[in-house]
């Protein structure tokens, strides 16, 4: 376990001859078959995968337990290893490449641990440094001039993000500093590097793990304390916190739009209504219904955070039935819904399928909002819910996990449920009538959206 906590840290053909014949004579040569490409190596393959889905690869299975390297796409043996391992636990071949229902396996596990533990992406309210933070875990939060502190209730598990100014401060002599503060830490590892430096070992009953970095005369630490009963739970943790560190942000928050952006349509109307998550096809200069060609903005709702499209000529399409559905006014939301959407093309090499994944909804703030979770992968923003008598319940909005901090360290969820009740009264604001039924079968009414932006 030790070793597996100190890789973490810094970045840590022949040819066959045909048999002659009975006979004397030799017979033609045969004209020579065309040479096969040789197979692509496991390696090979992933280095042909986008760069954020390689980070998404070795993060999900630093989750899972099987990798522990820097969490950065670069392919390597110990990339390779960690798929075979997780292949191997669940009983499938060893081919160090993950075929679509692996990964889609892999990305389920890694979700559900990661809501076991809370896990988000923040931005500290005291310094601006971005980490990710188990908050089940340590729901607990304090901050004051010099940082803020993350804890469990009974000190079990402690996170500190801590700045203090020093003249010319040099890494070797920072390292230096943090092994011996305080008093009687036994250092199992240690890494200094040009831009920062890591620690890790024991302190007392606890383990403990230091990254520390410093720009112009400012040094900020992050440190992480938990009691070894927890490590099981904790490494993991800590493999993604290492990953997820950025002390001194060059950009504040949210990351900008992406150039091509894939998100999922529902169907409103048979004449080729569609509503949208309005971030999804925000800033468009090409907008898209994959096989049905161009749509144009109707309506955008920056309040709900709905948009509805329009695709001119459409006769015969399959609206989803939007009445009679859960979430009324003074009705409770449903524990669990279904949701039914097109995950990212990268997601499912290349491929359009429409897919239902579960998700539990919970209350968020006082204006009735509510979250999703797990969060469903990308390609679900704008992807419709329902509950478990298959009635509608709502639209899932998808947000970047990296949120702006605020005074109360409250961040906003991943994955959001507009209600339905909001969402049949944007229709009507914009007279579309929604179609009657059940919301059952919700996969004929669903499309995929191609936003393309400078």
């Amino acid at each position: 376990m030790r070793s597996m906590l100190a890789a973490t840290l810094i970045a840590a053909g022949a040819a066959v001859l045909a048999p002659y014949g009975a006979s004397a004579k030799p017979k033609p040569a045969a004209a020579a078959a065309p040479e096969r490409p040789a197979a692509q190596t496991p390696a090979e393959t992933a280095k042909s995968l986008a760069q954020a889905e390689r980070e998404a690869i070795q993060s999900d299975l630093a989750w899972t337990g099987d990798y522990n390297g820097l969490i950065n796409g670069e392919v390597s043996e110990r990339m390779i290893a960690a798929i075979k391992a997780f292949q191997k636990d669940q009983g499938h071949k060893q081919t160090g490449v993950l075929n679509p229902q692996e990964r889609s396996q892999l990305a389920e596990a890694a979700r559900k641990l990661q809501a076991n533990v809370g896990w988000k992406l923040v931005s500290d309210p005291v310094t601006g440094a971005r980490l990710g933070v188990p908050a089940r875990l340590v729901p607990q939060q304090a901050s004051d001039a010099n940082g803020t502190r993350w804890s469990s209730s009974t000190g079990t598990i402690q996170i500190s993000l801590a700045r203090r100014k020093e003249a010319a401060p040099n890494m070797a002599k920072l390292a230096e500093q943090e092994k011996k503060d305080p008093p009687g830490r036994k250092l199992d590892y240690s890494a200094v590097k040009p831009d920062f430096f890591v620690l890790s070992g024991s302190q007392g009953q606890k383990k403990f793990y230091v990254r520390g970095a410093f720009k112009n005369a400012e040094v900020r630490i992050l440190t992480v304390l938990y009691d070894q009963a927890t490590e099981g739970t904790m490494i993991p943790v800590v493999v993604a916190m290492s990953s997820a560190y950025d002390p001194f942000p060059a950009q504040a928050g949210p990351p900008p739009k992406k150039q091509v952006e894939y998100s999922t349509g529902t169907i409103v109307s048979a004449d080729g209504a569609i509503l949208a998550d309005r971030e999804a096809v925000d800033g468009c200069i090409s907008l898209v219904v994959a096989g049905l060609g161009p749509a144009d903005l109707d309506d955008s709702d920056k309040e709900h955070e709905l948009a509805l499209l329009r695709i001119w000529g459409a006769r015969d399409l399959k609206p989803l039935p939007l009445s009679g559905g859960a979430a009324k006014s003074g009705e409770p939301r449903p524990a669990a819904v279904d949701l039914t959407g097109i995950a990212d093309p990268q997601s499912q090499g290349g491929g359009a399928a429409v897919s239902t994944v579960k998700a539990q909804v919970t209350a968020v703030g006082s204006a009735g909002g509510a979250a999703l979770a797990p969060s469903p992968g990308l390609g679900f923003s704008g992807a419709p819910a329902r509950d478990a008598d298959g009635r509608f319940a709502g639209i899932a909005l998808l947000r970047p996990p990296v949120v702006a901090g605020s005074g109360n360290g409250t961040a906003a969820p991943q994955a959001a449920l507009v209600d339905a009740g909001t969402v049949r009264t944007y229709l009507a604001g914009n007279d579309v009538k929604p179609a009657e039924g059940s919301a059952r079968d919700a996969k004929a009414s669903v499309v995929r959206l191609i936003c393309v932006r400078k």
